[in-house]
């Protein structure tokens, strides 16, 4: 994943159940579809931490996002998750992967 651009540009939001902030880096787990959990390296825009309880846009890159093809939209939220427990969400405001974007026939 290092080198490569990101998947998708959010707004993230975390919901208080982490209880340290969570640094530019931060590799969660994110439920594409309801059925697929995956990994992705997240980078917030102007902080380098995020709050347990923070909000802030930033991105996501996916580890191989050509396997869940055409999976998200712009308004989908999708939980950010450490195992079983989420612990926040990110709404997709933009798809810069092309592959991800469902709209696209």
């Amino acid at each position: 994943m290092l080198g490569r651009k990101p998947d998708v540009e959010v707004v993230f939001e975390f919901i208080g159940t982490r209880k340290t902030p969570a640094l530019n880096g931060y590799r969660p787990d994110h439920l594409i579809k309801d059925d697929y959990l995956t990994c992705g390296v997240h980078n917030y825009y102007n902080i380098e931490e995020m709050p347990p309880n923070g909000t802030s846009k930033g991105t996501i890159t996916f580890i191989t996002p050509e396997v869940y093809p055409s999976c998200l939209w712009i308004g989908k939220r999708i939980n950010i998750q450490e195992g079983s427990k989420v612990i926040g969400y990110a709404t997709i405001i933009k798809i810069l992967n092309s592959v991800l974007d469902n709209t696209i026939l």
